[in-house]
């Protein structure tokens, strides 16, 4: 059992346990990662760093004939639903918006008496010995459990645990605009046909953009009830995001919120969408700067040379960052977390799981990476 420095209990009162895990961090990965331990068995606290109120975030892909998300792991409840199911709604639409996505998988985390979420809970730092693996709090708690994963992202904390000798995702050149319109605010002339479901991919000189249409709040996919997202990639601001401090060296430290963006690039970027994206992009587009609603993403990129480390072990973004292109970001982590479950379900010898899910998981992360590197320097020439 997972347990504090101050001997509060984190898997009081569950039954068939088979083991204790300290996930860092709720978001895709995390909630993935934590559903699929508890269904193998294993009382998990998640720890995230930020509070209770939902994140943004634009839009994902989700491939369920590519992430796996039908299977069970060894030992859980048949009747159970799949992770993909889960995080999909069962909908078919092969991008969603990551709002809708984290908040069915964070619901299905909260109603599992297996997993306990704590927010506003910082990890600072990493460690094991030989009977258990923990993690340290900005607070100064310390968490133990027979396995800490990482899911903190491209700037992981537990990543420095794994892989300290390369422990930062690199700057791969480029940023991502990103906004989510509404598609009422489109002139009903200029909206999508009925039934268009799947995105749309324009290039235009430097640039590319990938405009995909969404379910509106209400589920509904019908013209004029949809939201229209939409991903700008943009190589040409990088002394921007250095100047705001979002790129410092070959690290990137943060995205450029929406109120950092300047006044005189919101006029920028709507001079040239108008020059260069079609309806209903255009105006979708044109929709989020005029709110000043638009968020820069810097595009990092992390080649991983391991996934784990004693008792220690990363999933997402934290174990292999790929540019957004490769369309697989949600998929990769979903097979990370069904792949470590596998492991260790049914087994108390941790070091040996682990390096299993090391074995199964570490070729295609790293395939998946170099594959989307490949655009990136096309794309950006690979320049920093």
């Amino acid at each position: 059992m997972s347990t504090l420095t101050d001997g509060t209990p984190s898997g009081a009162g569950r039954h068939e346990r088979r083991g204790t895990a300290v996930v860092v961090g709720a978001s895709l990965a995390g909630l993935l990662t934590g559903l699929s331990l508890s269904r193998a068995g294993y009382d998990v606290t998640v720890l995230e760093r930020s509070g209770p109120s939902p994140r943004s975030g634009a839009a994902l892909g989700i491939n369920g004939d590519a992430c796996g998300g039908t299977r069970l792991p060894a030992g859980s409840d048949g009747a159970a639903p799949s992770l993909w199911a889960l995080a999909s709604g069962g909908s078919a639409s092969p991008v969603q918006a990551w709002s809708a996505v984290h908040a069915r998988l964070r619901a299905a985390a909260e109603a599992d008496p297996r997993i306990e979420l704590r927010h506003d809970t910082a990890v600072t730092g990493v460690g094991q010995d030989d009977d258990a693996a923990w993690a340290t709090t900005s607070t100064g708690r310390t968490l133990r459990a027979d396995v800490v994963v990482g899911a903190d992202g491209h700037r992981s904390v537990v990543r420095r645990g794994v892989a300290p000798d390369k422990p930062e995702a690199t700057f791969a050149g480029y940023v991502l605009w990103l906004g989510i319109a509404d598609e009422a605010a489109v002139p009903a002339a200029r909206r999508l046909p009925r039934g268009h479901d799947r995105p749309d991919i324009l290039d235009a000189g430097d640039f590319c953009l990938i405009g995909y249409p969404l379910p509106g709040e209400d589920g509904s996919l019908a013209p004029g009830a949809r939201r229209l997202g939409w991903a700008w990639f943009d190589p040409t601001r990088n002394d921007l995001l250095r100047e705001k401090g979002c790129v410092v060296g070959d690290v990137v430290r943060r995205s450029l919120r929406f109120d950092a963006v300047p006044a005189h690039t919101h006029r920028e970027l709507a001079a040239a969408a108008r020059d260069l994206w079609p309806a209903p992009w255009q105006d979708a587009i044109l929709d989020r700067v005029e709110r000043r609603a638009v968020i820069g993403t810097p595009i990092a990129e992390y080649v991983p040379d391991r996934l784990v480390n004693g008792r220690l072990a990363l999933v997402g973004n934290a174990a292999h960052v790929q540019t957004p292109m490769t369309g697989m970001g949600f998929d990769a982590s979903l097979q990370d977390a069904e792949a470590l479950a596998d492991h260790l379900a049914g087994t108390s010898e941790v070091r040996a799981a682990l390096r299993g899910y090391e074995e199964t998981r570490l070729h295609g992360a790293r395939d998946l990476v170099r594959s989307g590197q490949q655009f990136s320097r096309s794309f950006a020439g690979g320049g920093h």
